[in-house]
């Protein structure tokens, strides 16, 4: 079987056609909302255990390179950045796998394994074992992340999709904002070690809930399980299993996804490196300041890490207080979470009443205009109110601003992917590529970058590069997007262009 056809497949189960399953209690678009809203907030939960552990590790850098005589930034900056590579990869095979076995499994293994490998963190001998269990424990962090926006399209129609995805954006989000603050605290009190040991104990906590609790959400794996339970088990197996597929092809097929998807569907590469570039790739940057120790060398989610240091170095926080500066973005992603979930639902649902009742992917577009306009203006504030040195609370403002256009364009773009194809984990996973890839390599030039023109040359740089490439791209999309998606129309979900 083609993955066109395959597609077609899946649309067909997803959208419900030629049986009773549209009002199937089985059905997980038909679940009571308390029973959907619990689902996502597991899931939410596993996303912000992976985060927050990430953040928790840069506040205590300096005592990992004392512990483990550290010399070599480099090799400091590596058990950082190595958890990004990892969790690059990740999403290439969950994501994929979760299409074939389910969500729930492949969120339950990877929380099972983040607990083991968290603790091979806190109890490594060397440097080097360090660096190899963060690796891995970056690759069993990924399967949140690559399967989240397939529950949202599991669960929700495309008008109820808004709310859910701010809350699954947001919480990793907020995991990256507290983090530093509990990894600053457990090390200055008990040690690095028991950072790891509180991580693992966290992630523990997240399977003693989940494992019980979390359904299948997946409509073909449910569809299945039912299939088994049924008297009329061959005929219901022959209608929904993949015909003449051997497992190694359905494998193969599957974690081959979103390679293919990257490559051979215009509109799905195009929106990946858009938004690792101007958007995630900003975020990347924006919050990199000037070296300072060991401890400039946080990425993606660990920016804030980072951000506590033009705190303690410019406006004297000291360290027992400098968590409170992440309030400021923290507050930026919950408006948007609040505001911005709120916004999308209105332009989409105006917008789909305006065409008919009939909505597409490009009417996600408007409120990714609306949160990339205010990206720019969070950076120029941020930037120079921190380098003319202007009362601490402004560029806490700028970072709130900016928190909140990041969070907007973020959940603007993952509708999209999650309106228009129909394999949505392997959409959300080849998006993810880009994304930690950058977070693994900004590091490397991003700290010279702040250090040569500091933070209002820096941020201004990035404020540009959000204008030039950040506004006009999702006009470029709003107009031509939909002819664009021709090209791709096998592994779309929406087909009516």
């Amino acid at each position: 079987m083609s993955l066109s056809k395959d597609a077609a497949t899946h649309s067909d189960i997803l959208n419900h056609s030629g049986d009773q399953w549209a009002h199937d209690p089985a059905n997980p678009r038909e679940w009571l909302a308390t029973k959907k809203w619990l689902t996502i907030a597991i899931v939410s939960f596993y996303t912000f255990v992976g985060t927050v552990g990430t953040a928790m590790m840069a506040p205590p850098l300096p005592e990992i390179a004392m512990k483990y005589e550290i010399t070599n930034t480099a090799i400091l900056a590596m058990t950082l950045s190595i958890f990004f590579l990892s969790f690059a990869l990740g999403p290439l095979i969950f994501g994929p796998l979760s299409e074939v076995y389910g969500r729930t499994w492949i969120l339950h293994i990877g929380t099972l394994l983040h607990v083991g490998f968290n603790l091979g963190c806190a109890f490594s001998p060397s440097a080097g074992s360090l660096i190899g269990f963060r690796f891995l424990s970056g690759f069993a962090a990924a399967p949140p992340s690559a399967i989240a926006g397939g529950t949202i399209n599991d669960l929700f129609a495309e008008r109820e999709r808004a709310a859910a995805m701010a809350f699954l954006l947001v919480t990793p989000l907020i995991g990256s904002v507290i983090g530093p603050i509990i990894g600053g605290y457990i090390s200055q009190s008990v040690g690095v070690k028991y950072v790891f040991v509180f991580l693992s104990a966290l992630c523990g906590a997240a399977a003693l809930i989940g494992i019980p609790c979390l359904k299948e959400t997946y409509a073909p794996v449910v569809r299945l399980a039912q299939a088994k339970r049924s008297s009329d088990f061959e005929k219901l197996v022959e209608a929904l299993a993949p015909k003449n597929r051997s497992m190694w092809h359905t494998l193969w097929l599957n974690l081959s996804r979103p390679v293919i998807l990257l490559t051979r569907s215009f509109i799905c590469f195009i929106l990946s490196l858009y938004l690792a570039m101007s958007v995630s790739g900003v975020f990347h940057l924006a919050l990199l300041v000037i070296q300072t120790g060991f401890r400039v060398y946080g990425i993606n989610l660990l920016m804030f890490a980072t951000f506590s240091s033009l705190f303690t170095d410019i406006y004297k926080f000291s360290q027992s207080s400098d968590g409170l500066v992440f309030i400021g973005p923290g507050v930026g992603y919950l408006v948007a979470a609040v505001f911005g979930g709120q916004i999308s639902s209105r332009i989409y649902s105006t917008l789909a009443d305006r065409n008919g009742g009939n909505g597409k992917p490009e009417m996600r577009i408007p409120s990714l205009i609306f949160g990339v306009f205010f990206i720019p203006i969070g950076l120029l504030w941020y930037g120079w109110s921190a380098a003319t040195r202007i009362h601490w609370i402004m560029p806490m403002i700028g970072a709130g601003i900016f928190g909140f256009g990041y969070m907007t364009a973020l959940m603007s773009v993952y509708l999209y992917l999650v309106d228009a194809f129909a394999f949505t984990a392997s959409a959300i996973s080849a998006a993810a590529v880009f994304q930690s890839f950058l977070g693994f390599a900004f590091p490397l030039f991003g700290q010279d970058m702040y250090a040569k023109i500091g933070y209002g040359g820096g941020n201004s740089l990035l404020a540009g590069l959000a204008i030039v490439i950040g506004i006009p791209f999702p006009v470029w999309i709003w107009f031509k997007g939909a002819g664009i998606r021709k090209r791709s129309v096998g592994f779309l979900a929406f087909d009516g262009i």
